[in-house]
């Protein structure tokens, strides 16, 4: 049998699945388990009154019944968000977005390796122009990845111009889709949300924007949400990217942070490696969850 993910509730909630009957311990046993994988206390008291309601309007007594309300119950949830990533303009005009340390830039790298699969040309520019590292570290994932690359001039160059030579050089070069590398840290988060402002409207004097994408590090689960609210309230997010979904992460997360944000989960990463990156499929995703 294949290895469960890590953050799989299937070992959590095997003596619920396995036991003979449903009673009063199935109901707190799940939700201990729920709460245990991050799904928040909120999320958690809503799904265990929705399953007892069907247990008690089929009058089943089977806890593989459970199994099957819950693993719905989670696909239909993830399912209220649109994860389609809008990449139809010409070029398309992707800003990654995200507190330094979540893995922004190597995720960066990891999304155009995942666009060339699909026979799609990609430009990256680096306009973290902050860390002189960071832009180093872009170089390397876009030879990685088989993509082209717009560095900044001179160090400390400002990002908006950066960002506004890397949409000239896709236009002039046909490419079909640009990733932006932005700052992660500034001194004061208004700061940041400034440089952002500034990087958009020079950019959409070219191109117009198809995705902003928060990167989130779903090992720090609700506390990175908390790090990151100043791009949710004031970056113009249009979707998420999780990384690190293996290792220590909670896979009740991936849950509520779309209930938290209201903003659709588009790519997850589930290693280290540069293919690692996927496009996210609630339907999957339910299934490996709960089993």
């Amino acid at each position: 049998m294949a290895e469960r993910a890590s953050w799989s509730l299937g070992a959590a909630l095997r003596g619920v699945f396995g036991a003979k009957t449903i009673d009063e311990d199935t109901w707190d046993d799940l939700e201990s388990a729920l709460i245990r994988a991050d799904f928040g206390p909120a999320v958690t008291e809503e799904m265990v009154d929705a399953i007892r309601a069907q247990v008690e309007r089929y009058k089943t007594t089977d806890p593989r019944d459970v199994q099957r309300m819950l693993r719905e119950n989670v696909e239909e949830r993830l399912s209220k968000y649109d994860p389609t990533l809008k990449l139809t303009e010409r070029p398309a005009v992707v800003l990654v977005v995200g507190v330094n340390g979540v893995g922004k830039t190597t995720t960066i790298g990891k999304f155009a390796r995942f666009l060339r699969s699909y026979d799609r040309s990609v430009v990256v520019g680096a306009a973290d122009t902050f860390r002189a590292a960071a832009v180093d570290q872009l170089a390397t994932w876009a030879e990685r990845a088989g993509v082209g690359i717009v560095r900044p001039e001179r160090e400390g160059q400002d990002p908006a111009s950066v960002a506004f030579q890397t949409v000239e050089q896709a236009k002039r070069d046909g490419t079909e889709i640009v990733i932006i590398d932005t700052a992660g840290r500034l001194h004061t988060k208004g700061g940041l949300m400034d440089e952002l402002g500034k990087i958009k409207r020079v950019v959409e004097k070219q191109a117009p924007i198809s995705e902003v994408l928060l990167v989130l590090d779903a090992t720090t689960g609700q506390n990175g949400l908390a790090q990151a609210e100043a791009f949710i309230e004031h970056g113009g997010v249009t979707g998420l990217v999780l990384t690190k979904l293996d290792g220590s992460a909670k896979g009740g997360f991936v849950l509520a942070v779309q209930e938290k944000t209201g903003l659709p989960i588009k790519l997850i990463g589930q290693g280290e490696g540069i293919g690692d990156l996927t496009g996210f499929t609630p339907h999957v995703f339910a299934q490996k969850l709960v089993g």
